[in-house]
């Protein structure tokens, strides 16, 4: 039962979105960029979930998209299918060669190696023009579906539906994740990892799983990201973006993975029409609805819904004691 109302949030708000092109088609292109978002975020609530907060997960997101475009270059555009899977491979693959060294760190010290990391990552991007393409990026080949090439409209409108679908499943996979040993074994890491360690169970192992299912989901997001606009830079990889990625998970709720996507979907709408309507000062706006929500409700928006959720059934009596049912 519980999990039944832990997924049905989500579930409902991926319906919801899954209409909005119906009645307002021009914000197609904005919930696509908002829900490969929202998979970087996912990633980073999994390491929070260890207590573990990184502020370089943008290596990962750029690590995916610069592959995905290159692949796409190689093959003449590619296949839609082929160039995400590129893409969370090679944030997969850096991430295990990387966090075979800042897993052995916790904290601050976890945070800032992984900014520094990806802080490196942006400056190989911005000298190696002739590559890179530098400061101006390169551009993204629109990849086939499926074996057919598409025009903008129907392409948009594929991707759009795909990312949900995309987003639906990397939700589903990440609760069973967490709710799995290893899961289980990643909150005693926030909770007590010494009594971890005198299980005879290695921290440093949990936490380095972990780590590359983060990166894994960040990188999708980064692929994704990078089809939907058709442009990657190396702003993909600045500090203000791994900033970004951990600003939406405490706006969502970074205790629940429906914050992923309630987050990105409130602050790619604000930032949209804050900076349309407000350009000089949409950072403010941001700022002060990320202010409201630590100060009033501290679990983020998810913590708002949970919060509103009927608890008749959270308890029940047996022989006069009172029996709280288990997860």
């Amino acid at each position: 039962m519980i999990q039944s109302l832990r997924l049905l949030i989500p579930a409902l708000a991926l319906v919801v979105v899954a209409l909005i092109p119906v009645f307002a088609p021009t914000t197609q292109v904005l919930l696509t960029l908002a829900l490969a978002k929202s998979l970087a975020v996912l990633g980073v609530i999994v390491l929070l979930q260890a207590g573990q907060v990184s502020f370089g997960h943008a290596l990962y997101f750029a690590v995916a998209a610069y592959t995905a475009t290159f692949v796409g270059k190689v093959m003449g555009g590619g296949e839609i299918v082929v160039t995400l899977l590129a893409g969370a491979v090679a944030a997969g693959t850096v991430s295990v060669v990387v966090g075979l060294f800042v897993t052995r760190y916790r904290h601050i010290f976890f945070g800032m190696l992984n900014l520094a990391l990806s802080m490196i990552f942006f400056s190989f991007l911005e000298k190696f023009y002739f590559v890179t393409g530098g400061s101006d990026g390169l551009s993204v080949a629109r990849p086939t579906v499926i074996g057919l090439s598409l025009e903008r409209g129907p392409f948009e409108a594929v991707l759009f539906y795909g990312s949900l679908g995309l987003v639906a499943a990397a939700l589903f996979l990440t609760d069973r994740f967490l709710h799995s040993s290893i899961g289980q074994m990643m909150r005693a890491i926030k909770t007590n990892e010494v009594r971890l360690e005198y299980l005879g169970i290695s921290a440093r192992h949990v936490l380095l799983i972990g780590y590359v299912v983060s990166a894994v989901l960040c990188g999708l997001g980064g692929a994704l990201m990078a089809t939907a606009q058709g442009i990657v830079t190396p702003e993909y990889a600045w500090w203000i973006r791994s900033g970004e990625f951990v600003f939406i998970a405490i706006l969502g709720g970074a205790g629940s993975i429906g914050g992923a996507v309630a987050g990105a979907l409130i602050y790619e709408s604000v930032r949209t029409y804050a900076a349309a309507f407000a350009a000089d000062i949409w950072q403010m706006v941001l700022g002060f609805i990320l202010l409201v929500i630590i100060l009033f409700a501290p679990k983020g928006i998810m913590g708002i819904f949970q919060g509103l959720q009927p608890r008749a059934g959270s308890s029940r009596t047996r022989g006069g004691t009172k029996v709280e049912p288990a997860e």
